[in-house]
């Protein structure tokens, strides 16, 4: 049997044992018979995978069977005209042009470069699939990814120290001592589970186990951090970021990552509305009203004829064009390129930091913000009045596709007013916690700023209520902006922070 070597790109003879070689000739012969749409022919390495994976993991299977990974070889890929392209890479190794992208290109290609690789029926394989090993076809958008907050959120939440106090106060087991609150500092089990679950994990080779199998006795890789596909996941490859947070393993659907519901499972919550706000907004009416008849697997994505209203991807994501072909905006993997301003996640509102590593600004103050406690910035960590102009005019391109401009302008206006006004009532908030931790009334920074009551209040008042009205604002989602996490609960939040602010005694540091 000639199989492809993966150290020394020559072709080697390997002997397999029995139940593999019986195993692989039944796959040669079903893989023969067109199943799922399978169309393109699939290397020797990735037939012998599937000889025993049709038996060990079926769902899997049937899954990549359908995907256009299963489908269409690199070489047919890079063959399509450009704008309809999906591959970006200028060149592809030839041993991978000719055959689909199966188990075996994914997942044995870059062995030596992957701290989870181990010895797997004479391969040697790795689980965690990386950007990086998504590159040797999708180069444009591993590097545009890179740039990208999302790629770099595990290390912004847990290296920033402030925000590692935010984890903390949330995660933190607490106990009821001696008439007293007590906290101790979140499981591992705990972080991986809630934040780190968006946020990604830190996937570690503990070491590997052997296992008794249908197939004999194996090795495999101990993990912890696992399993995880979130965005910012630090791989054992030494990459950052996880594919599949938005095209889901092992199907890789364009169709899937196009759509709202995939965007939800992290922008859903108080902190981020943003899924709940375009639910009930007109463009999620549409959506929600004709997404049945749109096209979401076509290239480009041509506004007007394969969808009638934008999505997230439409929005942050995907090449758009008109019907004559036009691009209205460029594809794109580093997700603020259209954003001028970042709405959420900090205590207010500001211009997109320029280097997405963003625990490593420290403001003014000496705190791990990129704005000050009294909302001025740390102008030199944000992108400039320019490159907002920029990347303002880029979101505004795909709005004007279906309004005029005066629509456009006037809902940019009066978005960007409500950042401006959203910032002021959290700096009022932010006011009253300031002279409470001078008084200490509670206990602010270098303790941990987010613990207690009077804090906690705080908190909800730019991570839940400033964050749900300026997500109304910007896609006008109703509802949100007003009595469910908006104005009202925020001038009410205020009273409140007053009358708990009062009712603290100075010196007794809130507890």
């Amino acid at each position: 049997m000639w199989l492809w070597d993966n150290e020394g790109g020559e072709a080697v003879e390997r002997r397999r044992p029995l139940f593999l070689r019986l195993g692989l000739a039944l796959c040669l012969l079903w893989n023969a018979v067109p199943i799922a749409g399978a169309a393109a022919p699939h290397s020797a390495d990735t037939q012998e995978c599937l000889a025993c994976h049709v038996q060990a993991t079926p769902g899997i299977v049937s899954d990549w069977q359908r995907s256009r990974h299963a489908q269409v070889t690199p070489a047919e890929a890079m063959a399509v005209e450009p704008l309809s392209r999906k591959v970006s890479s200028p060149n592809v190794p030839e041993g991978l042009k000719g055959h689909s992208v199966g188990c075996a290109e994914c997942h044995t290609v870059r062995a030596e470069a992957h701290q989870d690789t181990v010895e797997h029926n004479g391969y040697r394989m790795y689980v965690v699939v990386s950007p990086e090993d998504c590159r040797t076809c999708h180069q444009e958008e591993a590097t545009q990814y890179r740039k990208n907050l999302m790629a770099h959120a595990h290390d912004n939440l847990m290296k920033n120290p402030l925000y590692r106090q935010l984890v903390d106060a949330v995660n933190g087991l607490q106990t009821f001592d001696g008439g007293v609150l007590q906290a101790s500092a979140p499981m591992a089990h705990t972080n991986d589970d809630s934040c780190l679950s968006c946020h990604g994990t830190d996937v570690r080779v503990q070491g590997t186990v052997s296992r008794e199998t249908d197939f004999g006795t194996m090795d495999f890789a101990v993990l912890s951090g696992w399993p995880n596909a979130g965005v910012g996941r630090l791989n054992p490859d030494g990459s950052h970021g996880s594919c599949a947070s938005c095209h889901v393993r092992h199907g890789f659907s364009m169709e899937v990552a196009r759509k709202p519901e995939t965007c939800s499972q992290c922008h859903k919550g108080p902190d981020v509305p943003a899924y709940k706000v375009y639910g009930v907004s007109k463009h999620g009416n549409l959506y929600g009203s004709l997404k049945d008849k749109w096209n979401f697997t076509n290239v480009p994505w041509v506004m007007g004829k394969d969808a009638n209203a934008p999505t997230c991807a439409v929005c942050h994501v995907s090449l758009v064009v008109d019907e004559n072909k036009k691009v209205l905006a460029k594809r794109t993997h580093a997700m603020n390129d259209r954003l001028p301003w970042r709405i959420f996640g900090l205590v207010y509102a500001h211009p997109h930091p320029r280097d997405p590593e963003t625990h490593k600004i420290v403001n003014a103050d000496g705190l791990a913000l990129p704005t000050r406690l009294d909302g001025s910035w740390a102008a030199e960590a944000l992108i400039d009045k320019v490159e907002q102009d920029a990347r303002r005019k880029t979101m505004q391109a795909v709005c004007l596709d279906c309004h005029g401009t005066a629509w456009v302008d006037g809902h940019w206006e009066r978005f960007e007013k409500t950042i401006e006004e959203t910032n002021r009532m959290t700096g009022t908030a932010t006011a009253v916690m300031v002279r409470a931790w001078k008084e200490k009334r509670a206990m602010g920074p270098p303790d941990n700023p987010f613990d207690e009551a009077l804090e906690k209040r705080w908190v909800e008042q730019w991570l839940f209520f400033a964050n749900s009205i300026r997500f109304s604002s910007a896609m006008m989602g109703a509802d949100y902006s007003v009595f469910d996490n908006g104005r009202w609960s925020q001038s009410k939040g205020l009273r409140e922070m007053e009358q708990l602010y009062r009712s603290l005694s100075p010196g007794q540091g809130g507890r």
